[in-house]
């Protein structure tokens, strides 16, 4: 009976981490199958960089033009916003590091909208100065985090409201069935969330209809075409390119579920130390119940997320062929692999937090997009 628990126990886990898998697979692949994107894998070149190497990137629209122009030479752009509604979390990681390696190897501008705006209007925040409050807060920590504040331009409406006349102009190019069926919005919803795709288009479009800047590249979670399926709608009618897409996959929480701040399985680029240790030493293993039974019978290293975390983001081919190895057939611990986890966070979590503490105000408006 103690063995059928126990095998019982070991299937759910499984299951956990591929539910979430599979869940964030079917949107990616939605994607390509029913709004003609397409799988990175058809691309002939990609950049020498960890989230194509290790898969974190599923599919594209237009990133092989995108990328043959930039090698060209030609002048690009990036961007990549983020909600005012929260702070910046291990399942940023990709997209900022996408973000930063375009801009460390290319000289790529960024533009980085963070909406105040639509954190109020959807109803996140109580107040637009708490939207602001936390958009200035967010931006600080994207400093920190080695974003180039002079090549790094923060759009934050409340301080620009120059975009309402950008969204304003679009806004003659798409209907209001269109923002419905693609968005479900119903009459009873108030109108800033029915105008706000408007102003994210305003956002998408900004470098080529302000900097003359064409080649744009967008780097996004799955969850978020649906914006750039309007921003690229738009965009011929206005008379600029259509904007290159990039859909990364989701990384999944501690738990194995969605990474997601209700079920606080998250690990926030703020943990450091015991709160840190705690989230670590307490996220999903995939080891065996007990010691005897790992060393015997090894791991799964597919269901543990020390691992999986370990191997997409921090580890080349090499070192994480070699950790799934050892941890399979039992010779590397849980304990073992959740400290290696828990070291490498705590050296990147600390850097990140260092390089945060002493940025201002002032140093978010010197990075502030000017009109």
């Amino acid at each position: 009976m103690l063995i059928s628990l126990c095998l019982w126990y070991d299937v759910k886990k499984l299951l956990c981490v591929m539910t979430i898998c599979m869940k964030t697979y079917e949107l990616n692949k939605k994607i390509v199958q029913s709004f003609g994107a397409s799988p990175v894998s058809d691309l002939d070149s990609v950049p020498s960089q960890y989230c194509f190497e290790n898969d974190l990137v599923y599919s594209h629209r237009g990133f092989d033009d995108f990328y043959k122009r930039l090698l060209s030479g030609e002048k690009s752009a990036i961007v990549s916003g983020v909600n005012a509604s929260g702070t910046l979390h291990m399942g940023h990681k990709v997209v900022f590091d996408i973000n930063k390696y375009f801009q460390e190897e290319h000289g790529v501008d960024v533009y980085i909208p963070i909406s105040d705006d639509e954190s109020y209007v959807s109803g996140k925040v109580e107040t637009q100065e708490e939207a602001l409050r936390n958009a200035y807060g967010l931006a600080k920590e994207m400093i920190g985090y080695g974003f180039d504040p002079k090549k790094t331009f923060f759009i934050l409406d409340y301080k620009c409201p120059e975009i309402y006349n950008i969204a304003f102009k679009l806004s003659r190019f798409v209907t209001m069935s269109t923002i419905k069926a693609t968005y479900g919005y119903e009459d009873s919803d108030n109108p800033g969330l029915h105008f706000y795709p408007c102003v994210q288009s305003s956002h998408v479009l900004l470098p080529q209809l302000r900097e003359d800047t064409s080649n744009v590249l967008v780097p996004i979670g799955p969850d978020e075409d649906v914006h750039l399926r309007i921003a690229r709608d738009i965009a011929p009618k206005v008379g600029v390119e259509k904007p290159s897409v990039l859909h990364t996959r989701f990384l999944p929480g501690l738990d194995g579920k969605k990474m997601s701040k209700s079920r606080n399985n998250a690990i926030y680029l703020k943990d450091t130390g015991k709160a840190l240790k705690k989230k670590v030493y307490s996220a999903l293993s995939g080891g065996g119940e007990t010691l005897e039974e790992h060393r015997e019978n090894g791991g799964v290293p597919e269901e543990d997320m020390s691992c999986i975390y370990l191997k997409t983001l921090f580890y080349d081919t090499e070192k994480a062929t070699a950790l799934y190895e050892s941890y399979r057939e039992g010779s590397l611990l849980t304990g073992e692999v959740k400290k290696r986890l828990y070291t490498v966070l705590e050296e990147h979590n600390t850097a990140f937090v260092e390089g945060s503490r002493d940025v201002s105000d002032s140093d978010v408006d010197t990075a502030l997009y000017q009109f």
